[in-house]
């Protein structure tokens, strides 16, 4: 029971760090500076964590020195969703900034198990999964599509303004690029998962990911913004919560790395996504986090039962 609570609590974190995250970008006017800050955070506390573990801060690179390059690209990917989520979420809103990168990481996962990406074991796609992945379908579309649906039909005949076509294929630009961004991070998980293996701790592999991460992030910065405008941040009054997005994220890598060798990679898949999905409709239901209110409706609570289904049926079977 105690590892339930545990993947429920770091499932609802992760759409409130990306809340956070969000806000910080407001701050800051930059996606970019955002995930800097975020990243150097994350880094710092798992830094922390792997000298409590292991006595020492450091870690031995050189058990992965014959290993193919995109060994170290998990942060590079990790940057990709961390920065994409802060850009989704005032465009779509936190369910939907949820919802959609979760479909790209469910299909991402089924193609790495299915051919045994990134050294991954090989889990062949069956009749079960293909009925999940259906259902995760159905779910989306009425998480995601059915509101705009039925708001059309029943805007039609009182001839009220409707959103444009432009804007309405700039919503499923939107909603694509979420897709995408989910795909990169079940790839980073792929390759994280794999140098755990090689470095001997979960933990210090989440650590490389951070570094890796916050190097490419503090580069970016610098040669995108020309130096770093943190004395923005510095004369504007900000809650203290605005900061923590990074400790939510390293919670979130170490909790998962705590939970897969204890309940199996499946179980925890679910009990998280309950979290995420739960603390995504917390998020834009009550407008937390000065997150933008957006109501959730039936159509959107049914859309999520049959998600989760879904990802049930692919995950554990």
């Amino acid at each position: 029971m105690f590892a339930i609570i545990i993947g429920l609590s770091i499932g609802v974190g992760l759409p409130i760090q990306t809340a956070i995250n969000s806000r910080l970008r407001t701050l800051l006017a930059s996606p970019l500076l955002s995930s800097m800050i975020s990243f150097t955070i994350g880094a710092a506390f798992l830094l922390i964590v792997n000298w409590l573990v292991s006595g020492k801060a450091g870690i031995n690179l050189s058990l992965a020195a014959n290993q193919p390059f995109w060994i170290w690209t998990g942060g590079i990917f990790g940057v990709i969703f961390l920065t994409g989520n802060i850009l989704l979420f005032p465009k779509l809103g936190s369910v939907q900034t949820v919802i959609m990168p979760i479909v790209g990481q469910i299909v991402m996962s089924m193609l790495i198990d299915n051919f045994g990406w990134f050294f991954s074991p090989k889990h062949t796609l069956g009749f079960l999964r293909v009925i999940g992945a259906l259902l995760l379908l159905a779910g989306v579309f009425l998480a995601v599509a059915a509101r705009d649906l039925f708001a059309s039909i029943r805007t039609s005949r009182l001839q009220q303004a409707r959103p444009s076509s432009s804007n309405r294929l700039l919503s499923w630009v939107w909603r694509v690029s979420g897709f995408v961004i989910g795909m990169f991070s079940a790839t980073q998980t792929a390759i994280n998962g794999h140098l755990g293996i090689i470095l001997h701790s979960p933990i210090k592999s989440a650590l490389v990911s951070f570094v890796v991460g916050t190097v490419v992030l503090w580069l970016l910065v610098l040669i995108v913004e020309h130096g770093y405008h943190l004395s923005i941040a510095a004369h504007q009054k900000a809650p203290w919560w605005i900061w923590i997005g990074g400790l939510i994220g390293a919670l979130f890598v170490l909790g998962n790395a705590y939970l897969v060798p204890l309940i199996g990679t499946g179980l925890t898949v679910v009990v998280v996504l309950l979290g995420q999905i739960a603390g995504s409709m917390l998020v834009d239901q009550f407008g937390w986090f000065a997150a933008k209110k957006n109501p959730v409706d039936l159509a959107q609570i049914a859309g999520i039962v049959l998600m989760v289904a879904g990802v049930a049926l692919i995950k554990l079977f």
